[in-house]
């Protein structure tokens, strides 16, 4: 039994391995985001930053871990989704910064928000069930 049908086995809700494989995501995501913050950049580039590396990284731990699916013909919706993240992320950030945070917490802040919008552009736009062959969780 490989590693992941383990993981699989110790975590069968769907929504559940998001969470946890969005945790590993989002501090990956936050980190880079913080760090671009912190060595100068403005928060629109600094979000930029932030999501299309996470993108990357995303893709693969997304796909395998929450979805079951590798499909390499998915980083089309997938990217797509992305975009669409990217500016909603960048959306609440704004709002944020307009309501007097400054741009660490802002992006802080916004990190469980763009989440609920990720799973669900995710689920129903990406990995869709007549994308994949798994059954749903």
């Amino acid at each position: 039994m490989s590693i992941i049908d383990r993981y699989y086995n110790i975590v069968s809700n769907q929504f559940l391995r998001f969470i946890l494989v969005g945790g590993v995501n989002t501090a990956f995501g936050v980190g880079v985001y913080c760090l671009a913050i912190f060595v100068g950049l403005p928060y629109f580039i600094a979000t930029l930053l932030s999501n299309v590396l996470g993108v990357c990284f995303n893709f693969i731990t997304t796909g395998n871990l929450v979805f079951r699916n590798n499909d390499p013909r998915l980083i089309f919706r997938f990217v797509t989704a992305y975009v669409i993240i990217y500016f909603i992320n960048t959306a609440f950030v704004k709002i944020f910064i307009l309501s007097g945070l400054n741009s660490y917490w802002a992006g802080i802040l916004a990190t469980p928000l763009v989440a609920l919008c990720s799973y669900s552009l995710l689920k129903y736009f990406v990995y869709r069930k007549n994308h994949h062959h798994e059954k749903e969780d």
